[in-house]
């Protein structure tokens, strides 16, 4: 073997001297080892460092961390002695490590995913062209590899890395890997195109200086300065185009391509199209054109901004040949800007990872010192981890053990707790990285809590967790209603929807249904509840007392004591517009509506509050209070205002009661105010609290009447 200095003529001194160390240390620890062709193993770092220095331009540092990496992987006791290379030879060695632990489970259908994985994975970009390299290499000496793992090597190579070369620009290394991908996938059909290419080489050759001859003295008198680059298509993409247009190798019109770029530097855009249109009229001039594949991408440039002209021309033998005219400038764009060939060729790809390949493109073509800090870090929006079979899984940056727990399966992640990341035990809360092997580890008994919220990134996770927590606390909430009606009518007490809100806030819950959650999960009790009903109702003790009696005594008796206690012959008349009033106001216990038989009780701060005879708190006021008791009667006729009813309905659960109930309610002189709805499951009934706005009694009692008709109401009243 030639020594490395006259393998690498083109490195400095340092630079010789680098590889020169890397190779020493690469030969040492892979004494021994051969390929699969018997040859030593080091041929094939030094193959890969060949291809990175001579065919690719990669400096002397990228030409060391190969024979590194291959040491390291091959050889893993051995280890590199602090310092003794320079650090971005070590970070590049690193990624490289990192990218040979890639070993795609199903690189069909995750070709994309795994692209980007490869992009990401080293902090130096140039780690993803070294790959590049090595699988050229490889894919060189495909033919000593046993079939069975060579089958896995070429389509690895179609799907990622011949992309990955078309996007950096590495045009030559894509178009070999996928010649040699063609040769051994489709033998036959390789062989029947490579060898029409080789039978046509001298006729292409020829077929180029026969056809820029006659233009050459008219371009030149015209004053347009232009150079030529001169392109035929490789087997394995006149194969697609034959498959894709249905024609036979004849049929490829542009198998062989000539394109003219015009040097005008400075020009408007106007001179630059009349530049290229004037190149075209020379060319179909003295060429026969097929205006059917005129494409004018000049006048109207492609959406990603893409400028050129096609046109296809035949010569006076018959030949086809593509012509593209273009300027410098929409040279470079094509080549280096939006308009790149891999972006206008349709290949997939993402704004954040185009922007990084352009950067390091534009680097190996124009061949700048490449430093990593010089160029945009790879995408990092997201991370890759796998399962433990391997899997690949893509997450957002930051994400968590429990977002890849829900991202597996809802029903893992609701159990989830904890895993072990790269084999050691960590929390739900853990982040991952991209790389990590992450294995979750689960309970049936364990619950997601609203903490979850905050250890996730991904909306699946959180919606999911949401839902859960929606779950739990409906039921939580059943059970607490059940057991708070249960125990209020063992102490014969009532939580009406007023007071139901004052606790509600009081204990800063925001919903109902939280509330009642709470009282179910144990975190408010009952006792509480009990307590503020005693403490803000308008009843202390002795009015609990006054009520449980009045609702033992009749109407007729309570207009007896009130017509008793009446010790003033005044009369307050009430009109129902005046409801607003400064002076009375309408009982929120008992909600009077015109028409019913009233009194009034004067307050010491509010007025006047008018109560029905028949309301709980009628008896007891009466009797203790007859000097502040006032006769009250309603205007003769109701006016245009409107009272608050409140009617409590008990209904089998039937899904078409409510409609019913509101058709009723929608034919009369009133309007719903609030509709609050509770299911018994046990008894198989509903319980409906209504409120309406009447104008009198005598439409509230049409309305009760009506829905007493219905066959699924067992029960309605005030």
């Amino acid at each position: 073997m030639k020594a490395v200095k006259d393998l690498f003529p083109h490195y400095d001194q340092a630079g010789i001297e680098l590889v020169q160390k890397a190779y020493d240390f690469a030969d040492e620890a892979l004494k021994g080892m051969v390929r699969d062709d018997t040859h030593p193993f080091i041929e094939h770092p030094l193959g890969v460092a060949l291809i990175a220095s001579d065919e690719i331009g990669l400096p002397a540092e990228c030409a060391a961390s190969v024979f590194l990496h291959e040491a390291l992987r091959m050889n893993p006791s051995v280890t590199v002695p602090e310092g003794a290379f320079p650090e971005e030879v070590m970070t590049l060695v690193d990624g490289l490590g990192k990218l040979a632990t890639i070993k795609p489970k199903d690189t069909r259908l995750e070709a994309e995913n795994y692209k980007k994985l490869i992009v990401q994975y080293s902090r130096d970009p140039r780690a993803t062209v070294l790959k590049i390299a090595d699988r050229l290499e490889v894919m060189r000496h495909l033919e000593f590899i046993p079939k069975s793992s060579r089958e896995g090597k070429i389509l690895e190579t179609l799907m990622l890395y011949i992309p990955l070369a078309h996007q950096l620009g590495l045009y030559n290394i894509k178009s070999e890997m996928e010649d040699i991908y063609f040769r051994y996938a489709e033998p036959e059909q390789y062989r029947a195109i490579s060898n029409r290419l080789k039978a046509t080489e001298k006729d292409r050759e020829k077929l180029t200086s026969d056809f820029i001859r006659p233009l050459e003295a008219d371009l030149k008198a015209a004053g347009i300065d232009y150079k030529l680059k001169i392109r035929t298509k490789t087997a394995w993409s006149i194969y697609k185009k034959m498959n894709r247009q249905g024609v036979t190798f004849d049929g490829v019109y542009d198998v062989f391509a000539i394109r003219f770029i015009i040097n005008c530097d400075g020009a408007d855009l106007a001179t630059e199209r009349s530049l290229c249109w004037d190149v075209y009229s020379y060319v179909t001039k003295e060429y026969e054109p097929d205006t059917s594949r005129l494409r004018d991408w000049i006048t109207q440039p492609k959406a990603n901004g893409y400028e050129s002209l096609h046109i296809t021309v035949r010569n006076k033998d018959g030949a086809y040949v593509e012509v593209q005219i273009r300027t410098k400038r929409m040279d470079d764009a094509a080549e280096n800007g939006a308009a790149a060939h891999w972006s206008y060729k349709g290949i997939k790809h993402e704004e954040t990872m185009d922007k990084w390949l352009t950067s390091v493109r534009y680097t190996l073509e124009h061949k700048v010192d490449m430093k990593p800090e010089d160029l945009p870090a790879p995408p990092s929006r997201e991370i890759f981890v796998f399962t433990p079979t391997g899997e690949l899984r893509i997450l957002p940056a930051g994400a968590t053990m429990l977002d890849f727990a829900f991202n597996i399966h809802s029903g893992l992640g609701s159990r989830c707790t904890g895993g072990r990341v790269n084999g050691k035990a960590v929390s739900i809360k853990e982040k991952l990285s991209t790389g990590d092997v992450v294995e979750i580890m689960s309970s049936k008994n364990q619950k997601p809590t609203r903490d979850w919220l905050n250890w996730v990134i991904t909306s699946k996770a959180r919606n999911k967790i949401k839902q859960l927590l929606g779950e739990e606390e409906y039921k939580s909430a059943s059970e607490g209603r059940e057991l708070l009606e249960r125990r209020l009518k063992n102490w014969k007490l009532t939580l009406p929807d007023e007071l139901l809100g004052d606790i509600r806030k009081k204990l800063h819950y925001a919903t109902v249904k939280s509330f009642y959650s709470a009282i179910g999960s144990g975190a408010v009790s009952v006792d509480t509840v009990k307590n503020f009903i005693l403490e803000h109702s308008a009843m202390h003790a002795e009015a609990v007392e006054a009520a449980k009696s009045a609702a033992a005594t009749s109407i007729a008796e309570s207009r007896e004591l009130w017509k008793a206690a009446g010790s003033s012959d005044d009369i307050l008349v009430l009109n129902a517009k005046d409801l607003k009033g400064l002076y009375y106001k309408m009982a929120k216990c008992c909600h009077p509506v015109f028409g019913d038989d009233v009194f009034g009780f004067v307050t010491r701060t509010n007025g006047i509050t008018i109560h029905r005879i028949s309301c709980p708190n009628a008896s007891r006021l009466i009797e203790n209070y007859p000097y502040r008791i006032q006769k009250v009667r309603w205007a003769d006729s109701p006016s245009s205002g409107s009272f608050q009813a409140t009617l409590r309905i008990t209904c089998s659960q039937d899904n078409s009661v409510i409609n019913r109930i509101m058709d009723i309610v929608n034919n009369f002189k009133t309007s719903v105010r609030s509709f609050n709805i509770s299911e018994d499951n046990r008894k198989g009934v509903s319980d409906i609290t209504m409120k309406i706005s009447v104008p009198s009694n005598n439409e509230l009692d049409k309305v009760m009447s009506q829905l007493r008709l219905l066959k699924q109401v067992i029960k309605v009243s005030r």
